[in-house]
């Protein structure tokens, strides 16, 4: 399967996350923050990216844009609390592929994580 890029500052949160993604066969790569989520894509190369937006150090909306300024074919999806319409706006023009708001069902992320690997 893929390998995915879970980005959020919440512990809770890449736990959930990274469970239902292991759940279905994929290898997790994990990030606290949006700078070291930047650090880690370039590193790991994942196929795809879950990124909160609000998180310390640089947030989402940045670390979406430093990936793609550097690989414009990233795949982003944005996981976030935030459900307010210029957030998912700022998200979609940064880059992201899709926008699941938190709290989330497991078979949301799956759609979203299998449309935008292209399965």
């Amino acid at each position: 399967m893929a390998k995915i890029l879970v980005a959020d500052d919440a512990a809770f949160m890449r736990m959930r996350l990274s469970s239902i993604l292991r759940e279905i066969g994929h290898e997790v790569v994990e990030a606290e923050n949006g700078q070291e989520a930047v650090e880690k894509y370039f590193a790991d190369k994942p196929h795809l990216v879950l990124m909160d937006i609000t998180m310390p150090e640089m947030d989402g909306i940045a670390a979406i844009e430093a990936i793609r300024s550097r690989d414009p074919a990233a795949r982003v999806v944005v996981c976030s609390a935030m459900g307010q319409q210029s957030m998912v706006v700022r998200a979609i023009k940064a880059g992201a592929r899709d926008f699941i708001v938190n709290p989330f069902e497991p078979e949301r992320v799956k759609s979203a994580v299998a449309k935008s690997l292209g399965a």
